[in-house]
C-alpha cells in the first residue's frame, strides 16, 4: 500500500469516484450498492487486479465506528418521530428478543457443522445478529421498494437499535472466551450498563442539541450542519466513556433532534445525508480491501450453509416470536424477516476477535464476510418483488 499522502489520495478519491458512478449500475440492474462497493475494493485489493496490500484490522475497526456514528446519527435525523412512535414496542422487541433468538440459534448452527466449539459459534451468531443499519437504509431509500410506511419505520428503527445488542453480545462472548471464569452477573451488569447509559444519555443529548441549534443565532448558515456533527461525535464519546452504548447514543439522539420542529432542518439533512453515503463508501471499500478473496474459497460451502440458515431459518423464527404479540400480520412479519439485511456492522464486529487474538478469529472474519455478502446479494434485489407478492405494495392502484 502506498505511503505517501499523495498516492493516497490519489486512490482514495479515484474509488470514491468509481464507487459513486456505480450508484448507476445499481439503480439499472438491482445490485445493491454496498456490494459493488465492496467489489471495487476487493478488485483493488492484494488478491485483485489493483494488488494493493492492506491488512489492518484496527484501522478497519477505527474507521467503521466512526463511519457507522454518522450513519446512525443521519438514520435518526431521517426518521420521523410520528411515524416511529407507533411501532417503539415492536422495534424494541425485535432489537432484544430478535437479536439474540438469532445469535442463539446461529450460534447452534455453526458449532454443529463446522466443528466450532459451541461459545465460537455463538460468538459468530452475535457478530451476524444484528441488520445493518447502512444495508437497509440504503435499500429502503434507494431501490424504491415502496413498502408500507409502518413496515419503513419498524425497519428503520430495528436496524438503528440493535447495533448495540449485537456489539454487546459479541464483547461479552469475547470475554467468556478469553476468560471462561467470568461471572454471569458481571456480564448481566455489563449489558445493562451498556443500555441504559446508552438510551438515557442519548435522549439528552438529542435534547441538548435540538435546543442548542434553535438557540445559537451564528453567522453563517452553513457552520449549523457542523455544529451537529460535533455533536454527534461528542454524543458517541461520552457514552462509549461512561460505559454505554455509543451506537444506541447517536442514533437516539438523532431521533431525538428530529422529534420536534428544529432549526436549519433542510440543511442538516441535505448534509448528513451527503455524509453517511460518503462513511458507507469508504467503510465497504475499506472493508473490500481489508478481505483477502482467495481466503474466501476454502470456506465458501459452509458460509453458503451459515448464510442460507440465516436467511430462511433463524431471521424468520426471531421475527415471528419477538412480534408475536405485537399486531403486526404474519405477511407484513414475512416481509420484516426478509428486509433483515446483514452488511457492514457484522463485518466490523468480526474485527473484535481478530484483535482479541482468538484463535479462530481469521475463520470467523471471513466467514461473517461472506454470509453478510450473500445475504445482501440474496435478499437485496428481490425486496420489490417480494413486497408486491405478499400485496403489501404502497404503489397507488388506479381507481376502479
Amino acid at each position: 500500500m502506498p505511503t505517501s499522502i499523495d498516492a493516497l489520495l490519489i486512490i482514495f478519491s479515484v474509488l470514491t469516484i468509481v464507487s459513486i458512478l456505480t450508484i448507476k449500475l445499481s439503480v439499472r440492474f438491482g445490485i445493491p450498492s454496498l456490494v459493488l462497493f465492496l467489489a471495487i475494493g476487493m478488485l483493488a485489493g492484494s488478491d485483485g487486479p489493483g494488488g494493493l496490500y492492506f491488512d489492518n484490522p484496527a484501522f478497519v475497526q477505527s474507521l467503521g465506528v466512526i463511519a457507522l456514528v454518522f450513519i446512525l446519527f443521519s438514520g435518526g435525523l431521517d426518521t420521523e418521530w410520528e411515524g416511529v412512535r407507533p411501532v417503539v414496542w415492536s422495534g424494541l422487541s425485535l432489537s432484544t428478543i430478535g437479536v439474540l433468538l438469532t445469535a442463539v440459534s446461529v450460534g447452534w448452527f455453526v458449532s454443529f457443522v463446522q466443528g466450532l466449539s459451541f461459545l465460537e459459534g455463538l460468538l459468530l451468531g452475535a457478530i451476524v445478529s444484528s441488520t445493518d443499519a447502512a444495508a437497509v437504509f440504503m435499500v429502503l431509500r434507494g431501490r424504491n421498494a415502496r413498502l408500507p410506511k409502518k413496515l419503513a419505520n419498524l425497519l428503520e428503527l430495528e436496524s438503528g437499535s440493535n447495533d448495540p445488542m449485537g456489539v454487546v453480545l459479541t464483547l461479552a462472548i469475547i470475554q467468556l472466551l478469553t476468560n471462561p471464569a467470568t461471572p454471569f452477573a458481571e456480564l448481566l451488569g455489563f449489558f445493562l450498563v451498556q443500555m441504559t447509559v446508552g438510551a438515557v444519555l442519548g435522549v439528552a443529548m438529542g435534547e441538548v442539541i435540538r435546543w442548542t441549534l434553535n438557540t445559537v443565532k451564528l453567522e453563517l448558515t452553513g457552520i449549523y450542519p457542523v455544529l451537529s456533527l460535533a455533536f454527534a461525535l461528542l454524543t458517541y464519546g461520552l457514552a462509549a466513556e461512561l460505559k454505554g452504548s455509543g451506537f444506541l447514543a447517536v442514533y437516539l439522539a438523532g431521533l431525538f433532534v428530529r422529534r420536534r420542529p428544529v432549526a436549519h432542518k433542510r440543511s442538516l439533512l441535505q448534509f448528513h445525508d451527503g455524509l453517511a453515503w460518503l462513511m458507507q463508501i469508504a467503510m465497504f471499500l475499506i472493508l473490500g480491501l481489508q478481505v483477502f478473496p482467495g481466503r474466501l474459497l476454502p470456506i465458501a460451502g459452509i458460509g453458503l450453509l451459515v448464510a442460507l440458515f440465516l436467511i430462511f431459518v433463524a431471521r424468520p423464527l426471531s421475527v415471528h416470536v419477538a412480534l408475536v404479540f405485537s399486531g403486526v400480520s404474519f405477511r407484513e412479519q414475512m416481509l420484516i424477516a426478509w428486509v433483515g439485511l446483514r452488511g457492514a456492522v457484522p463485518i466490523v464486529l468480526a474485527t473484535f476477535p481478530v484483535l482479541a487474538g482468538l484463535q479462530q478469529a481469521d475463520t470467523i472474519f471471513h466467514l461473517v464476510f461472506f454470509i453478510a455478502l450473500t445475504s445482501v446479494l440474496v435478499q437485496g434485489p428481490p425486496i420489490p418483488w417480494i413486497t408486491r407478492r405478499l400485496q403489501l405494495d404502497r404503489s397507488p392502484r388506479p381507481n376502479g
